[in-house]
């Protein structure tokens, strides 16, 4: 149930992860470390932040929260 906990912030569980990295350049670091590397790649336009996270095995509301704290601490 972890995906579904509430959380305020820009980025949710079900945005694409492309566009999270596109819209959100100062995360793009983060995801880097996260293993998820392919902003450009077919999967990036498709996948949402929950697929990502579980096919990287990663808990989905602690990668979001931390994406949030991210762009609300670096706004543009």
């Amino acid at each position: 149930m972890e995906d579904f906990e509430y959380e305020e912030g820009p980025v949710g569980s079900e945005d694409l992860i492309g566009e999270i990295a596109n819209m959100y350049p100062e995360t793009q670091d983060f995801l880097s470390s996260l293993g998820m590397h392919c902003f450009g790649c077919a999967a990036a336009g498709a996948e949402t932040l929950a697929e990502a996270c579980r096919v990287h095995g990663l808990n989905t509301f602690k990668v979001k929260r931390e994406l949030n704290r991210i762009i609300t601490e670096n706004p543009a």
